[in-house]
């Protein structure tokens, strides 16, 4: 019988740890599926952050490096200036990459550093019990907004493609969403752009990801699918905010 639906290669096949309803599982094979496509899993090396995603060197089946909380694009701006014909990447959540890694993430889109940022935004901090994020919404509760997040006590959310969109330095930033299957296609797409972007040292590519966190939000899987659809899309529109490869034609 032909195959016609396989574990990536770039995928180990040990079992991963995230809750019921996470879409983390997805986007490491959206990433592993990019890697098998283009070929390119011996010279990828992977930067794992702090957070859920923290196990994330036990599932790619590539040279990983483990990154002190937040510092990834630090550790991954390394990697690529030693090592620069390797193929580099970070994979982040929210609350690793827009708070207490946020001067790493800028800087390393300011200077365009040749790598690829896979950035997980699901509104809160997943792994440690879910308190309000950066990205958490206005009104969401989490377990340090119990009352919903106000404008007067935290600010608004951060929206980091927007952000580092302002930049001179980026060759590619987009955002794209894993809440129904056709969106989980466009996904991949961008992620694997991304990947290209750096094959074709074009700079910095950034794929910010609306992910689901259905245990800390208190809904039940599918629940969580439409409240992503429903309450972040509208705040974190999905779309390409930077393709220097558009301005040349390619």
């Amino acid at each position: 019988m032909k195959t016609v639906f396989q574990k990536p290669e770039a995928l180990t096949d040990v079992q991963m740890h995230y809750c019921p309803g996470c879409t983390h599982g997805i986007i490491h094979r959206l990433v592993a599926e990019a890697i098998d496509d283009l070929g390119i899993r011996e010279q990828t090396i992977g930067v794992a952050s702090v957070g859920c995603s923290v196990f994330a060197y036990d599932y790619f089946n590539c040279d990983m490096q483990q990154a002190a909380h937040g510092r990834a694009p630090a550790v991954a701006t390394g990697i690529k200036r030693v090592l620069p014909e390797s193929m580099v990447f970070t994979y982040q959540g929210d609350g690793d990459l827009a708070s207490i890694g946020m001067a790493e993430i800028v800087h390393a889109a300011a200077r365009n550093e040749n790598i690829t940022v896979i950035f997980v935004n699901n509104a809160i901090y997943g792994m440690t019990s879910g308190q309000m994020a950066p990205t958490s919404l206005i009104g969401q509760k989490t377990a340090t907004s119990p009352r919903g997040r106000t404008v007067e006590e935290m600010g608004y959310p951060i929206r980091m493609s927007e952000l580092l969109a302002t930049l001179e330095g980026p060759a590619y930033l987009s955002r794209v969403s894993t809440h129904d299957s056709r969106h989980v296609l466009q996904a991949g797409k961008a992620i694997k752009k991304a990947f290209e972007i750096q094959q074709q040292k074009k700079g910095f590519a950034m794929v910010e990801v609306l992910s689901t966190c259905s245990v800390n939000w208190g809904m039940t899987p599918v629940k969580a699918l439409d409240w992503l659809k429903d309450n972040m899309i509208p705040y974190y529109p999905l779309g390409v905010y930077r393709d220097v490869t558009a301005k040349e034609g390619n």
